[in-house]
């Protein structure tokens, strides 16, 4: 297999994908294509018509959504283990990682991913401030309801869990104050040995997007 994927320092969907197979120590080739060059576009362009990263590769089916992607490593590599075993926690991860992928809009604008910044400071504003609210909320529910499974949100480790690790990354650049319990769940994501190896190599990156570095 193959994963395209773009700047470990800015990428928060490319993450998520790549976090899923490291873990279940899928064997694959990386592809990174930093955004926001001259080239960025005819340098996707090779590997999907969507432009977008990530976009994973395997034979001649290719995929170019991080839910997708995780769905189908699932599915095709896993057995299914992606998602929780029981019927009630599979539902309710889907759930939250569908709410992740398509809402949150206030949080992925104004609090982008950043993991080679600390402590940045910015505007916390009522629309900011129930997002993180209900982030908060979603972290310390399940981890409740799941706690005697495993430490993750819904005891294994899941795609949910992917689907919120740049969240994760994203509070830490920026502060973030949550409950005790998700500030542990924070802690047990970004303390991760393959989320640790991609904060380590997001270090390493030259480019800086000037956008995304926001924050005093």
């Amino acid at each position: 297999m193959k994963l395209v994927i773009g700047n470990k320092n800015y990428s928060s969907w490319s993450l998520r994908p790549w976090l899923f197979m490291s873990v279940h120590e899928l064997p694959f080739e990386e592809v990174r294509i930093p955004l926001n060059q001259d080239d960025t576009h005819t340098m996707l362009s090779r590997h999907t018509d969507a432009g977008k990263v990530p976009v994973l590769e395997d034979g001649d089916l290719v995929i170019w959504d991080s839910l997708a992607i995780c769905e189908y490593i699932s599915e095709q590599y896993l057995q299914g283990g992606g998602w929780p075993s029981s019927v009630r926690a599979r539902a309710e991860a889907r759930s939250c990682s569908a709410e992740m992928h398509s809402g949150f809009p206030v949080i992925r604008g104004e609090l982008p991913m950043n993991c080679r910044a600390t402590g940045r400071k910015v505007l916390v504003h009522e629309a900011l401030e129930r997002e993180v609210a209900r982030i908060d909320q979603i972290w310390s529910r399940y981890r409740n309801t799941y706690s005697g499974a495993g430490p993750w949100l819904f005891g294994e480790f899941s795609i949910a869990d992917c689907m919120f690790a740049p969240v994760a990354s994203r509070f830490q650049t920026y502060g973030v104050n949550v409950s005790a319990a998700s500030s542990a769940y924070m802690q047990l994501i970004l303390g991760h040995e393959h989320m640790a190896a991609w904060v380590r190599q997001a270090h390493a990156e030259p480019e800086i997007i000037d956008v995304a570095e926001v924050g005093l």
